[in-house]
């Protein structure tokens, strides 16, 4: 079996977030959510593809568990600095209906990994997932739940009352079908930087699965500076949309473009059929930014993920 994920298998994967999604929403981990999967497969499609294993288990035809395994590597970022990745990390679902399926999917994760560090996220809904984790050796991440850890919540709010965006004066609200693909690309880069992200990333994130232009916001300056920037991806099956990535240039940071391109955005989703909205951010207490941004539109913790780690050996 190739270790490449494909087009097709992310919309495989996207299909089993859809089911668990419908049925047990609180049960869908940082990286397997419709929108997360999308934007994980096209941004690493152009770098990240080499370190990274995947299998696809099915039963009667319809995919009940996979698992996507990120291997040591070296990532080299737009600044010409590279930052050394020395353990294995996996994004994985397992269908609730099959949940006895994340024995063989730790097991071949511990397999392809071998003996380094290894690190999971499975949600902290899932009582009998973490129990199989636990009995494999994994335990908590005492690292990623300190103050400043880096573990994520998932909030969610409905649709049904979005106020009006309200921007500065001269700034004013685009979609990259409008704006085109090398100020989307820019509005990431300043947002985020320094970072791996890239013209070639952005035509990944374009063919992925689910992505649209017109729900990729930007906000653009009055000297025509890209300032903030949103892509929405939505879930025709369950009305339900996620913002993934949001992000701000620095310079522009504390004028309210955030909070305007979040609502201009659920109303955008609202529009083309979503009657509700998710954005996950990190939970740790010292590291609010983001988390209040998000509490500002109406937004509320849904779940959170459960850092688990297994040393090296």
């Amino acid at each position: 079996m190739s270790n490449d994920v494909t087009a097709e298998d992310v919309r495989l994967m996207q299909g089993l977030a859809q089911r668990v999604t419908a049925g047990r929403p609180e049960l869908v981990n940082a990286d397997a959510s419709f929108g997360e999967l999308a934007w994980n497969w096209g941004k690493g499609h152009a770098s990240a593809g080499a370190s990274r294993r995947r299998r696809l288990w099915f039963s009667g035809g319809d995919l009940v568990a996979w698992g996507w395994a990120q291997l040591p590597h070296r990532v080299r970022r737009n600044d010409g600095s590279v930052k050394d990745v020395t353990g294995a990390y996996l994004a994985y679902q397992v269908d609730p209906g099959h949940a006895g399926l994340v024995d063989e999917v730790i097991g071949w994760y511990d397999a392809t990994a071998g003996d380094v560090e290894r690190t999971v996220l499975p949600s902290a809904a899932d009582e009998f997932g973490l129990a199989r984790w636990a009995a494999h050796g994994y335990e908590t991440d005492p690292g990623s739940l300190g103050d400043t850890g880096s573990w994520t919540q998932l909030n969610e709010r409905d649709l049904t009352d979005v106020e009006q965006p309200v921007l500065p004066a001269g700034f004013r609200f685009r979609t990259a079908d409008e704006a085109g693909p090398d100020a989307a690309v820019q509005a990431h880069l300043a947002a985020w930087a320094p970072t791996a992200y890239s013209a070639e990333a952005y035509e990944g994130v374009r063919r992925a699965p689910g992505y649209r232009g017109d729900l990729h916001v930007l906000v653009e300056a009055p000297d025509g500076t890209m300032a903030s920037s949103a892509i929405m991806w939505l879930d025709e099956v369950n009305q339900t949309a996620e913002f993934e990535p949001v992000g701000t240039h620095p310079g522009y940071r504390r004028r309210g473009l955030g909070r305007a391109m979040l609502l201009h955005g659920m109303q955008l989703a609202r529009a083309a059929g979503a009657t509700h909205m998710t954005v996950a951010c990190l939970g740790a207490p010292g590291r609010p930014a983001a988390r209040e941004l998000y509490y500002s539109v109406g937004f509320r913790k849904f779940t959170r993920d459960a850092p688990l780690i297994k040393a090296a050996g």
